[in-house]
């Protein structure tokens, strides 16, 4: 009936910082605990990951991403937050699908990246 969990190597790397004051905490649904506001990640998981849902009237489906090329596409923009949708594609080649894709042509992916919508 009560299921344990415990993280992974990765995700707890990816929360590591938790602990120095990196995000603010309020107290949870008893006010026991404190938890965090939001989660301080260390990298983009929704970019590496992927996800899909449906809303009230919204959809969203975002393909996964290669681990390295998200990291070193995020230091790009820290190194220089005017970086193109161009230039960050010379980092970021595209998806990448865990069982495999043939993506036909970069300007689909483009269009998506630039405009948040694709095919």
């Amino acid at each position: 009936r009560y299921t344990e969990a415990k993280m992974n190597k990765i995700a707890a790397e990816m929360l590591r910082d938790i602990t120095k004051n990196t995000v603010d905490f309020i107290p949870n649904f008893d006010g026991e605990e404190k938890e965090p506001v939001v989660l301080p990640s260390r990298y983009p998981n929704l970019l590496v990951n992927g996800s899909s849902g449906i809303a009230v009237g919204m959809a969203t489906n975002i393909p996964p991403h290669n681990l390295g090329e998200v990291i070193d596409g995020t230091i790009m923009l820290i190194d220089n937050p005017e970086t193109t949708i161009l230039e960050l594609m010379t980092v970021i080649k595209g998806p990448d699908f865990p069982t495999g894709a043939t993506i036909m042509g970069k300007a689909g992916i483009r269009a998506a990246y630039e405009t948040g919508k694709g095919r």
